[in-house]
């Protein structure tokens, strides 16, 4: 098994299904072969809009494109994907690109599979998942970062908006930390808090409490128990109350992202005063962070009770 880079965009020609499968030409198919039962990480080029590595997952199987035998798919491990919390760009502040041997421009740069070391999968991993702390990020609860953020209320400077490392023993296995569910609701919720400017998608509600911490949640559209992955495109931030009907189906999102109501198990004037007047789910500032249609169309067949 070998590690590699899967270059991706979500403007690309080829039949990739988000999170599921990844298309690629049988050029490739000997190094993506070679990556079955490992992690690859997905780097997204110029045509896809921010260009940089975004996120990891594991590669379960290939199969034959059926109506293209030139192609083939990889097939992708859902509930295993992850998102970095920031882009991480092909180039570190040394100069020198995260790919040992990749050169600044041409060759092998525009290669859609390039296997990669461990050396070189751990210091991409380090940084996409590096946490930055800032007060829309901080845990409803439990202990916080130590350091003090001038920015911040005194009431809350047991943090800061100051990134610390993803992994401190540099020796330590990442496949093992990325199978860490701790980690990953972290970064989960470190990502859906931001993506959504830590506001409730659905009541529209901002709360913070007393310790400067935002009240809201990051709640998973399909659910970690069914291999629900952990990519901001399968969160919503909801707050409390909500998202615990969210997650009993007593709320959905359709389509067009109106608000979807059991109007059987739940009454018209308690969906007054939980959601917003429209009915219309808010979405991240950033549209490429928008719950994605196939986590939605999942909720709605398997969860929503309406």
């Amino acid at each position: 098994m070998t590690k590699a880079v899967f270059i991706a965009s979500s403007h690309s020609n080829y039949q990739d299904r988000h999170g599921e499968l990844y298309h690629f030409p049988n050029m490739y198919l000997s190094r993506v072969a070679k990556t079955v039962g490992d992690w690859v990480i997905f780097y997204q080029g110029r045509r896809g809009g921010q260009t940089g590595y975004y996120g990891v997952q594991r590669v379960e199987k290939i199969v034959p494109d059926p109506a293209d035998p030139t192609h083939s798919f990889a097939i992708l491990d859902r509930g295993s994907e992850l998102s970095f919390d920031q882009y991480v760009p092909r180039i570190k502040g040394d100069g020198q690109p995260y790919e040992t041997g990749l050169p600044l421009s041409g060759g092998n740069n525009t290669s859609a599979v390039r296997l990669i070391s461990n050396l070189d999968f751990a210091a991409i991993l380090d940084e996409g998942l590096r946490e930055i702390y800032q007060p829309d990020t901080l845990p409803r609860s439990g202990p916080l970062p130590t350091r003090i953020a001038p920015s911040l209320p005194s009431f809350g400077r047991e943090f800061d908006d100051k990134a610390t490392p993803f992994i401190h023993q540099q020796d330590q296995d990442r496949t093992m930390v990325l199978s860490n569910r701790a980690l990953r609701d972290r970064a989960f919720a470190r990502q859906v808090k931001v993506a959504y400017s830590a506001r409730c998608a659905m009541s529209g509600l901002s709360l913070r409490n007393g310790g400067g911490r935002p009240e809201v949640e990051a709640a998973h559209i399909i659910p970690v128990e069914q291999r629900g992955p952990d990519t901001v495109r399968n969160g919503i931030a909801l707050s409390g109350t909500v998202h615990w009907m969210f997650d009993r189906g007593l709320i959905s999102v359709d389509e067009n992202y109106d608000l979807l109501i059991a109007k059987d198990s739940v009454a018209a004037e308690v969906a007054d005063r939980l959601l917003v007047a429209d009915r219309k789910l808010i979405l991240p500032a950033n549209a490429s962070l928008a719950p994605h249609q196939s986590y939605l169309d999942w909720h709605r067949k398997h969860s929503f009770k309406g």
